[in-house]
């Protein structure tokens, strides 16, 4: 495991169980930060016995984990397994779910490259095959278009200063988490971990882009990064992406945005939705659905930033690249950012940006 704290207070997770949040979905309590911080150094320093954790995970999947507690999660993780490597200039950090998508197709990858044409720089990251899904995420629609995935963190901030686009690799930037795998894949649902692995930020990135499935999950993210003290971003915006993934979807997709200091000075959080129909876009899930999610996904990617592929997967990943841009305030407008993706696609540049990726 990696190196963890070894001295731990009076709150093993077996009397967390029987005190505070083992007691079921309606009568659990709720951890304090200091409890919850124990907690998860205890787990990084692979103390507790699998049945042990595997009913801590449990018992917080019931109860639902408030920000206080996941702000605790992250900062641990941050502290005791997060290998940051900061690139020179200032990426966007995607951190879509790590468990990856298993029916439509993953256009994150071409949406990041698109951005990174156009000035703004972009970082994903991913682990491989991680649970509960096990299904195609950044790492292996990567490893189809040709560009090498398993890099150190510092090789991760090179690659983004390089190119625009860089990928880090949760096995060698969090090697607490990748650790847990082995637990994570025999527990069989979705656990904390699924949620702060998202915000691990390698980068140090200032803008966070991020999913959720239901709108107040994403205040609750929003209130983690305003809880943490180990998180450093100063926006954030999540939205309700296809298969909970960074995609806009067609129709209707919810959008949290998220400010550490608004126009007035205070924190600043609105909602909002994205119709694909008002950029002359009509699409329905379907549309975007593929067989074969790792090869196709990087097949329609490979097409679309050599502008030989026009259509519903075109407009979608120029629209994702568009939003890429909008999240960094490198453009005022959906408009302007789409205007700008269909620009770099047509004069070649994504194209340039994917084989400088394949070269790196």
């Amino acid at each position: 495991m990696a190196h963890a704290t070894q001295e731990f207070g009076d709150w093993p997770l077996k009397r967390l169980l029987t005190e505070v949040v083992g007691s079921g979905p309606k009568s659990a309590g709720d951890m304090t930060r200091e409890q919850a911080r124990e907690a998860f150094q205890r787990i990084l320093a692979d103390e507790p016995d699998p049945t042990t954790l595997g009913a801590f995970w449990l018992a917080n999947r019931w109860k639902r984990n408030v920000p206080e507690e996941l702000a605790a999660y992250t900062d641990v993780m941050r502290e005791e397994s997060v290998v940051t490597a900061e690139p020179e200039c200032d990426p966007v950090d995607c951190g879509a779910n790590y468990d990856g998508k298993h029916s439509s197709a993953v256009l994150g990858v071409g949406a990041g490259i698109v951005a990174a044409a156009a000035g703004t720089p972009v970082v994903v990251h991913s682990g491989d095959r991680v649970p509960t899904q096990k299904a195609t995420a950044y790492k292996h629609v990567l490893d189809e278009l040709g560009v090498r995935t398993e890099l150190e963190p510092t090789e991760s901030a090179a690659m983004v200063d390089e190119t625009g686009f860089g990928f880090y690799y949760q096995p060698a930037f969090n090697p607490g988490i990748d650790d847990l795998y082995d637990r994570r894949d025999q527990m069989g649902v979705r656990t904390f971990v699924n949620t702060v692995e998202t915000i691990a930020n390698p980068a140090n990135a200032d803008v966070h882009l991020g999913s959720f499935y239901h709108l107040a999950f994403a205040k609750k993210l929003t209130d983690t990064i305003t809880q943490s003290e180990r998180l450093d971003y100063s926006r954030a915006i999540f939205f309700q992406g296809m298969e909970g993934y960074d995609d806009i979807r067609p129709g209707y997709t919810k959008v949290a945005e998220w400010d550490r200091e608004g126009d007035d000075g205070d924190e600043s959080f609105e909602d909002y939705e994205i119709e694909t129909a008002e950029y002359g876009m009509e699409m329905e899930n379907e549309d975007l659905e593929v067989d074969d999610v790792t090869a196709d996904s990087a097949t329609i990617t490979e097409a679309v930033l050599a502008g030989d592929r026009e259509g519903h997967f075109a407009d979608a990943i120029a629209l994702n690249g568009a939003f890429r841009m909008y999240a960094r305030q490198d453009v005022d407008s959906l408009e302007a950012g789409l205007e700008q993706a269909r620009a770099v696609i047509s004069d070649g540049s994504a194209q340039a940006v994917l084989e400088e990726l394949r070269a790196f």
